[in-house]
C-alpha cells in the first residue's frame, strides 16, 4: 500500500487530498475512506492508503493512520532556550516575594497579580 501525507482535509465538506510519498498525483480522499471512529485528518499527518482510479483521478480507499495528528499546541511551544530565560526570571521574581514573606510582608496587589499571571503562563507552557 502506498504511503503519504495529508495535504488538505475539510471535515465539514467531507473530503481532502493526500500527497503520495512516491511523488505522483495528489489522491482524493473522502470521509468514508477513513478508519472507524476517525472523522478528520490533520495537515501533514502520515497515512497509508489504497488507490482506485475514480472519474476525476486517483481516489484513496481504506486509509490507515500511521502517526497521530500533529499537535498545534506542541508545534507552537517556546524553545527550551527561551523557557530557560523565563524560568530564571520567574525564580528571581519568586525569590523577591519569598524575601518579603520572611520579613512579614505580603506582596502589593499589582506585583502579586503580575506574578500570578506569569505563573499561569509558565504552567500552561509546561502542560503542553
Amino acid at each position: 500500500m502506498p504511503t503519504g501525507r495529508v495535504r488538505y482535509f475539510d471535515a465539514e465538506k467531507g473530503f481532502g487530498f493526500l500527497s503520495s510519498d512516491d511523488g505522483g498525483d495528489d489522491v482524493y480522499v473522502r470521509t468514508a475512506a477513513l478508519p472507524a471512529g476517525v472523522t478528520t485528518l490533520k495537515r501533514g499527518q502520515k497515512v497509508e492508503f489504497g488507490i482506485v482510479d475514480g472519474k476525476k483521478g486517483p481516489q484513496a480507499l481504506s486509509v490507515r493512520l500511521l502517526e497521530a495528528p500533529v499537535s498545534l499546541s506542541k508545534a507552537s511551544r517556546k524553545k527550551p532556550e527561551q523557557m530557560a530565560v523565563i524560568v530564571e526570571d520567574l525564580i528571581k521574581m519568586l525569590d523577591g516575594i519569598g524575601n518579603g514573606y520572611r520579613h512579614g510582608r505580603h506582596p502589593d496587589s499589582k506585583h502579586a497579580a503580575k506574578t500570578a499571571q506569569v505563573l499561569r503562563a509558565v504552567a500552561d507552557e509546561l502542560e503542553l
